[in-house]
């Protein structure tokens, strides 16, 4: 049994619709299921770069409220009264300018001792800074530093202080706090999938502020598992042990210890992906039914189809002229319509038959018939039975050249430049002596064997006695349209010019070859044929109508 078999075994054409239907069904969802595990990936890596932009989005966020209180810190730093050490006026003024604000300003000496705080009134007896290490590192430091999140001793709330070391009086840092509860208004998860969380995160790993549905409070370490991976300056975590299904994005704030971090769970972030999904498996499968139904309607009436088809051409076999038959398949009425004609047909071809065959008669003829001119003109001229053959055997292999070319073409015409082409490959050193220039068109049948005939005959003469017989020698084979005085029709000229070659005198007697470019040119082509013998060179100029030469 052959492969062949094997694969398509005997079957009816519903059986094989049917599988055909499947088989373009199954890799189309095959394909669409592989674009899918693309997207999802694509999805996957967006979702990577979009939570690593998040947590960008919330650090810079928080990096704005870093900011405004440090510049606060600038302006109230610049006060006469630090430098009076009039620290009634400016905690007046400073209560004053914060009033609806929830910052409060704390100035303390090198030791850490409140100076005053706009928490309390002045004059109310204060200790010692509850974070005097976030105070020590910013004097260290001698730049604006953001503390870890402590508890505070006055407030009794968690809070942070942004710290900036000052030398003005008894004045050692100006220090803007903050309760972490109202950093929390700025940790903001609206632009989140649903079940994702955010948080600000100290140096120490603390929580500063968080928000969402993972939520930390102010003070709670964050996973230790998770902090030492936080290095870059911003990124993604995914650890399947640490956070399962869940993906974590980070970021540095800039110019400061804090870190901001968005996490949450990757089913939320690509709902769209599974709905996709869920969509693909219940909607290829309802397809995949709807196909395989729609292709056994079709079996049925495609089979009941070939039926009335094959009955007609068995009736056709037998001799029977049958009439088209009327199906609801275009193709089969135009079959049908076809085996009706055939009879009709038949005749018609055996028409064309003779026709060719008269053509073929005719042409064999014409060719005949130029053969015997051509053998009867050089035998006048030969002087030997070697020069006689020698002759005959370079004219018949010029025809032979047309014909390989009309052949090639189905007897419809050449290109001109073809034929130019064809026939002085047989002068291989006219190659790089020989210069062509023209429009090229089609010619017609029975202009290429006249044409290349004629050329066959120029080249001829030159290799023997002009410019193509020395080396230095050089010919232009030029063509172009004119316009004749008292010609209505289009006229083109052929000019043949020698240069270079051995000095060019009259001939004493006329030969075949020079009949052929002469007389048989003019009369083949229905124009006039001028040969100039110049001492530097022959010129063969041929004028005749564009239409005795071109195809139309």
């Amino acid at each position: 049994m052959s492969l062949r078999t094997r694969l398509f075994p005997k079957a009816s054409i519903g059986t094989y619709l049917v599988a055909m239907a499947v088989s373009i069904a199954v890799p189309i969802f095959a394909f669409v299921t592989l674009l899918l595990l693309q997207l999802e990936d694509n999805q996957r890596t967006t979702l990577r770069r979009e939570t690593a932009q998040d947590a960008l989005s919330l650090s810079r966020s928080i990096d704005r409220q870093l900011q405004d209180m440090a510049t606060t810190l600038r302006l109230l730093s610049t006060s006469p009264e630090l430098e009076n050490n009039d620290f009634a006026s400016f905690h007046g003024r400073t209560e004053t300018a914060l009033r609806g604000d929830t910052l409060y300003v704390i100035a303390v000496d090198r030791s850490g001792q409140q100076l005053l705080n706009t928490r309390r009134d002045f004059g109310t007896p204060l200790s010692k800074t509850a974070n005097i290490p976030a105070m020590e590192s910013a004097i260290k430091s001698g730049r604006i530093e953001a503390s870890d999140v402590f508890k505070g001793t006055i407030s009794g709330e968690w809070v942070y202080n942004v710290t900036m070391p000052l030398d003005a009086g008894h004045v050692a840092a100006l220090i803007a706090t903050q309760n972490a509860k109202d950093l929390a208004r700025l940790v903001t998860t609206e632009d989140l999938a649903s079940g994702w969380s955010a948080a600000v995160i100290d140096q120490g790993g603390h929580v500063v502020a968080s928000s969402g549905m993972a939520s930390l409070a102010p003070g709670t370490p964050f996973d230790t598992r998770i902090l030492p991976s936080l290095v870059a300056s911003r990124g993604v975590f995914e650890d399947k042990d640490i956070l399962p299904n869940q993906l974590l994005g980070y970021a540095q704030i800039p110019g400061w210890s804090w870190k901001t971090v968005v996490w949450g769970p990757v089913a939320t972030a690509q709902a769209s992906i599974l709905t996709t999904w869920r969509f693909l498996i219940v909607g290829g499968i309802a397809l995949l039914l709807v196909a395989v139904l729609a292709a056994y309607a079709v079996a049925r009436q495609v089979r009941t189809t070939i039926r009335d088809i094959a009955d007609m051409a068995k009736r056709m076999g037998e001799g029977q002229i049958v009439s088209p038959i009327d199906t609801s398949v275009i193709e089969a009425n135009q079959v049908a319509v076809a085996l009706s004609n055939a009879s009709f047909d038949r005749s018609q071809t055996e028409d064309r038959l003779h026709f060719i065959m008269h053509e073929l008669v005719h042409r064999t003829k014409n060719l005949l018939t130029l053969a015997q001119a051509m053998m009867r003109q050089i035998a006048k001229q030969a002087d030997s039975v070697e020069g006689f053959q020698k002759a005959v055997s370079d004219r018949l292999d010029g025809l032979v050249r047309s014909i390989e070319l009309l052949t090639s073409e189905q007897w419809s015409g050449a290109s001109l430049r073809r034929v130019v082409d064809i026939h002085l490959q047989a002068f291989p050193q006219a190659a790089e002596q020989l210069e062509i220039s023209g429009e090229d068109f089609v010619v017609k049948p029975e202009a290429v064997q006249n044409l290349g005939l004629t050329l066959h005959e120029l080249a001829t003469n030159s290799v023997k006695y002009g410019a193509l017989s020395v080396p230095h020698g050089r010919v232009s084979l030029s063509w172009g349209n004119i316009r004749v005085e008292d010609q209505s029709e289009a006229m083109l000229r052929f000019v043949w010019e020698e240069r270079n070659g051995p000095k060019v005198a009259t001939p004493s007697r006329s030969g075949f070859g020079t009949t052929v470019i002469k007389t048989h040119a003019a009369a083949a082509f229905r124009g006039t044929v001028q040969v100039d013998y110049l001492p530097q060179g022959l010129i063969w100029t041929l004028t005749a109508p564009r239409s005795a030469l071109e195809r139309e």
